[in-house]
């Protein structure tokens, strides 16, 4: 039997591939799969860091204001760039090095994006609650970015 969540994400990712079909530009399919994966969840903040040059770049987002840049390695989404996986951080207060750019965000996951091999941009997701993400969260989000392939 389907959980209301894992139907969540079947419906998002038959939508996303929908968006992806024939879409060439990726900042347009960051900016609907952000709307719709935040449309769906309601979490505080969803959206993209793209890999410009050696740091992460703000890319599209739903939500509230965001840092700019991130460094490899730093933060949640540095550290998922660097160590090329998803990551699940139960309580972001918890993880040496996270970078607060809302005292509200509670708890995060980051999945990072692969194109021919390489990172191209990290989904990044953040909660206002504790230990909102999961397993089926990182197994879904990872089969939605493969939109970008």
């Amino acid at each position: 039997m389907m959980t209301e969540k894992v139907k969540k994400y079947d419906l998002l990712l038959r939508q996303a591939q929908s968006l992806a079909e024939g879409e060439t530009d990726d900042i347009a399919l960051m900016a609907n799969l952000s709307a719709i994966i935040h449309e769906a969840f309601h979490f505080w903040w969803t959206g993209f860091y793209r890999v410009i040059g050696e740091e992460l770049v703000l890319g599209p987002f739903q939500g509230p204001l965001a840092c700019t840049r991130i460094a490899r390695g730093r933060g949640v989404c540095g550290t998922s760039w660097q160590e090329r996986r998803t990551l699940v951080v139960p309580d972001v207060h918890q993880f040496k090095g996270h970078i607060a750019c809302s005292s509200a965000s509670q708890s995060e996951i980051v999945v990072p994006v692969f194109r021919n091999g390489e990172i191209i941009a990290v989904l990044d997701i953040d909660s206002e609650h504790l230990s909102t993400f999961d397993n089926v969260d990182k197994e879904w989000l990872e089969r939605i970015v493969e939109c970008f392939l």
